[in-house]
């Protein structure tokens, strides 16, 4: 297990590599390069000048997220094959820099979705990310852009970049004639574009499930089940198409059961990285971030741990969503303090399963 941590680059983001290399246990990055639009190619010269400084910070940078889908390619329209080349040409500068992994995601319009950025949880006054489904009857999705762009603290967001919602009335339009089956359709497409260029040159491409796990105003989501991913790993049969297993985004959903999506995926050896957080149920379609302790939350972060050990042990995972505590300002779900404290706890979390599984031998 490579144990990383989420970063935006310098002067995008309130943390420093430095502040990263002093989490104990973190040797790396997933990395971000998200001054570029979905669609475009990402230059060589950057993504080298890019590795070079985390490598100067004295950490690792093998996965890089947020190599953005444009929506023609989600869309099947004509001008999906320039952006597709585009995707391959970045895919080759990546993998000439060093990095293995790609995480990106095959949702509409949305990435992930909250209805308040900075929810207070009452038992210790932190706040975290939180959504509530009924919140969102009626608002428009041009509404929830905005409410979202106010909340951020000044931060550009995964997912939220104003360049690819600039046109957003008029995407969604053009999803009405998409539907679960189309999509699917259009993602195969995708894959069978890229994959043979991820196996030439040694790149796994890890998709993130959608957030939350269900559809969301009457838009096609097709990635938010052991089920979903049984189909998007069958799209293409590769060991390059793989998931990214993030526990909260699934966990949002009760019926998923994490641990056992985890062994169901680790066994087949299509886990190309883990999102670890944990979430806290409030509710049908309601829900709140919490600190990683399986206790503060409802998720069993020993289990999901403890799958991941044993069929997966050297998948790279970072924590994910952090709360907002001791007064810090940052960018919303990533900030330094809790996230940090993540790591502590699932590090602990995996050296006292590693420990066990020795003595049980």
């Amino acid at each position: 297990m490579k144990m990383t941590f989420r970063w935006f680059g310098e002067g995008r983001d309130s943390i420093s590599l430095k502040q990263i290399k002093q989490i104990p246990g973190c040797t790396g990055l997933m990395g971000v390069l998200d001054q570029y639009a979905a669609g475009e190619e990402w230059p060589l010269h950057v993504i080298q000048d890019y590795v070079r400084h985390v490598h100067d910070a004295g950490l690792e940078v093998e996965v890089i997220e947020s190599v953005n889908i444009h929506e023609d390619i989600k869309l099947g329209k004509p001008s999906r094959d320039r952006y597709i080349k585009n995707y391959i040409k970045t895919i080759r500068s990546l993998a000439q820099c060093g990095v293995k992994v790609i995480v990106y995601n095959f949702m509409p319009v949305f990435d992930w979705l909250r209805t308040d950025l900075a929810h207070v949880i009452p038992e210790d006054g932190s706040n975290s990310l939180y959504f509530d489904e009924a919140e969102l009857k009626g608002m428009t999705p041009v509404q929830i852009v905005e409410n979202t762009a106010k909340s951020s603290n000044g931060f550009s967001l995964p997912g939220w970049e104003p360049e690819r919602l600039a046109e957003l009335q008029s995407i969604l339009e053009q999803y009405k004639l998409i539907d679960e089956d189309k999509l699917r359709e259009n993602y195969k497409y995708f894959l069978d574009a890229v994959i043979p260029t991820c196996e030439e040159v040694g790149m796994v491409l890890a998709c993130h499930p959608d957030d939350p796990a269900w559809p969301v105003f009457g838009l096609p989501r097709i990635a938010h089940s052991q089920a979903d991913f049984d189909k998007i790993v069958k799209l293409h049969d590769s060991p390059c198409n793989t998931v990214c297993l993030c526990t909260g985004s699934l966990g949002s959903d009760p019926a998923n059961d994490i641990p056992a999506i985890i062994r169901h995926f680790g066994e087949m050896h299509r886990i190309g990285c883990a999102h670890v957080r944990n979430i806290k149920f409030l509710g049908p379609h309601k829900f709140r971030e919490s600190s990683h302790l399986s206790s503060d939350g409802s998720l069993d972060l020993y289990e999901i741990m403890k799958a991941l050990y044993e069929t997966c042990p050297d998948t790279y995972v970072r924590p994910d969503h952090g709360r907002m505590i001791w007064d810090e300002v940052g960018r919303p779900g990533y900030g330094l303090y809790d996230r940090a404290l993540g790591v502590a706890y699932l590090n602990g979390l995996w050296e006292a399963i590693g420990k066990n599984a020795k003595a049980a031998n």
